[in-house]
């Protein structure tokens, strides 16, 4: 899969299948329209994209601190293979004042040279968000395309979004998260050098930091799958500060990992969170800490049994 991070970069005249939008999540309605997009490049023989709105910049310039599902990283690895092209796009001041039309003539045609458009019901582009389907359908034969609309994806007829997603994460419920995304609600990341505390209390962890901008589920325990060198190991990860032994304020997963004694430093790892165990608490000493790790570890090994 190709990966660009501007549309500038894309030069490429062959015609495409093309869908547009945030795809924070690439939860299972978004998988639709991706599945939608690479049927359509095989079939016809042309090229299957994927233009993402990066909103980094537009959070940058208003102020707001954003709880996003998935880091650009993890939304190019969950592409991978699946299409040929992830054009991650800039939300810039620049960009959002593109009018409508000139987003049909200078980005869907001029950029990408679209035979397909493939959207959700809701989607809506350009300046003020002018552009809507009736635009894609009214412009469809001037610029030569076909407009494809995907219907939203339900789950118990809720439709699935990125902020039901984030309402389910908020409220700890992991198991429905991951029915909504389709996979594992957790992180990528590279494994990096702690305290050795664990080692010392005799269970060595891996610990990976969480990304700052990423909405962390409830901070506490949690029974997970952790994948490492192509291998998927159970465990169990503590997801927040580590409160008894620490007084930082940054999040990490932490975890524990069954059958696994290899040498991960440095390493790029996935933590997959499965269930949430017990909620992230301060302990008067070690010992405490200790035995209720020893809890934790046994309640892992049962469930995954």
């Amino acid at each position: 899969m190709q990966y660009i991070n501007r549309l500038s970069e894309y030069r490429d005249d062959r015609e495409s299948a093309v869908t547009f939008g945030k795809f924070d999540g690439l939860h299972k309605g978004h998988q639709l329209l991706v599945e939608e997009v690479r049927k359509l490049g095989e079939q016809d023989g042309i090229r299957s994209i994927v233009c993402a709105f990066d909103m980094g910049p537009l959070w940058k310039r208003i102020g707001k601190t954003p709880q996003i599902l998935m880091t650009g990283k993890e939304r190019q690895e969950h592409l991978e293979g699946k299409v040929d092209v992830l054009a991650e796009c800039p939300f810039t001041q620049e960009f959002s004042q593109i009018k409508a039309e000139d987003f049909i003539r200078d980005i869907i045609k001029g950029v990408f040279h679209a035979r397909y458009v493939i959207v959700g019901t809701d989607f809506q582009f350009g300046y003020e968000k002018r552009g809507d389907l009736g635009m894609l359908r009214q412009y469809a034969k001037e610029y030569g395309y076909q407009l494809i609309v995907i219907e939203k994806e339900r789950y118990e007829n809720r439709i699935i979004s990125s902020t039901y997603i984030k309402e389910v994460l908020r409220q700890g419920d992991l198991r429905l998260a991951g029915v909504l995304l389709g996979y594992a609600y957790g992180i990528t990341g590279q494994v990096e050098h702690g305290k050795q505390l664990g080692r010392t209390l005799g269970f060595p962890t891996l610990n990976v930091e969480w990304p700052k901008d990423k909405l962390v589920p409830p901070r506490g325990v949690y029974l997970s799958d952790v994948r490492i060198d192509g291998q998927r190991y159970h465990g169990i990860s503590n997801v927040g500060v580590k409160p008894t032994v620490s007084k930082e304020e940054r999040v990490l997963a932490e975890s524990f990992l069954f059958g696994y004694d290899g040498d991960a430093y440095g390493k790029s790892v996935s933590v997959e969170l499965l269930e949430f165990c017990r909620p992230e608490r301060r302990f008067d000493n070690l010992e405490e800490l200790k035995a209720c790790i020893d809890r934790d570890i046994a309640y892992g090994k049962h469930f995954f049994v």
